[in-house]
């Protein structure tokens, strides 16, 4: 029977029925039931996450096959699952702060030493006390192990992560994708003049940051950037035909103008060759042709010879020279 006040306060029934109506009104009314659906649409959102870490059909430009976790990273940075990557990008940003404003490290070890402090002197206090340590009865029968499959899928999913940096900085080094690379090559150039005002965890902060919501800014405005694109890559096929017509055409006329200059010096090459020759056979012609002597022992050509270059024929008889004989008479000469 329920029990009623005098002074006209509600019965215990009463204030059951009323705190089963608030909880029923908490657990089914429309703030409940939008919590549930907003529970359920996130659940599905990290389902269809998880789902997409499968293989892309496309490989790289080596051809080689990419990693799985290319396909979860482009499906979480495209925000398709709006829920999943806010979450995802919440948890990076309070792991940044939390790294600069908690020292997790310090933190650790202070949680270690406690830990064991209690479980130490559970143990001993037991021992002493019930001759029986207290930390030892919490102790399972068998310790638990990870299990080898387990560990082999979470060792493959480390080596996909490390795979997938070490496959994009290299197609971002060699310009796989030209507009990742100018990306990669701007945030470079601005990070080495930031890193000297900005601290590191300012860095990753920004990194991240704009690693989430570039492609959401891209997502809602595709139309107005592909267009902007298109116009930028215009101007720079006309300003590459432009530069290559104009680099054409130098070297069209300096490749005329080198052949002009090569024939020029070919032809006097060889006039100063052909003289040259020319010289050499008309010398050989004169010293294999008929030559006389002068008077002073040269040679000459006979077609050039002048009758000054003779002495005069004498005119007069040749005299014997009279040789005096000596009164003396010469000793016979005895040969021995």
């Amino acid at each position: 029977m329920a029990e009623v006040h005098t002074n006209g306060a509600p019965t215990v029934d009463s204030l059951k029925n009323n705190a089963a109506a608030a909880y029923n009104n908490i657990t089914n009314g429309p703030v409940a039931q939008n919590v549930k659906d907003q529970s359920a649409k996130t659940t599905a959102e990290f389902n269809n996450l998880a789902n997409s870490r499968q293989t892309p059909d496309y490989t790289a430009a080596t051809g080689q096959p990419l990693t799985p976790y290319h396909s979860l990273f482009s499906e979480l940075l495209s925000w398709k699952n709006p829920r999943a990557t806010g979450i995802a990008y919440a948890a990076a940003v309070t792991f940044i702060f939390a790294f600069r404003y908690l020292d997790l490290v310090r933190y650790g070890l202070k949680l270690t030493w406690m830990a064991l402090g209690v479980t130490i002197t559970a143990e001993v206090a037991g021992k002493l006390v019930l001759n029986n340590g207290l930390t030892s009865q919490f102790r399972p029968r068998k310790y638990y192990t990870v299990p080898q499959e387990r560990l082999e899928a979470f060792m493959g999913d480390v080596t996909d992560i490390i795979n997938f940096f070490v496959i994009e900085s290299q197609r971002i080094l060699f310009a796989e994708n030209v507009w990742a690379s100018v990306t990669a090559a701007l945030a470079a150039f601005f990070s080495y003049y930031l890193v000297k005002i900005v601290p590191y965890w300012g860095l990753a902060l920004i990194a991240t940051s704009i690693a989430f919501f570039a492609p959401l800014v891209y997502a809602t405005n595709q139309e107005l950037i592909d267009s902007q694109l298109a116009h930028a890559g215009e101007v720079i096929n006309d300003q590459t035909h432009q530069i290559r017509s104009l680099v054409a055409k130098n070297t069209e006329h300096a490749t005329q103008a080198t052949k002009e200059y090569l024939g020029d010096y070919t032809a006097k090459a060889q006039s100063l060759i052909k003289n040259a020759t020319g010289a050499e056979l008309d010398g050989k012609a004169h010293a294999n042709g008929k030559t006389h002597a002068n008077g002073n022992g040269h040679k000459s050509n006979p077609s050039t010879l002048k009758d000054t270059d003779f002495p005069p024929a004498p005119k007069e008889d040749i005299k014997h020279p009279i040789v005096p004989v000596s009164n003396t008479e010469q000793e016979p000469l005895i040969l021995s």
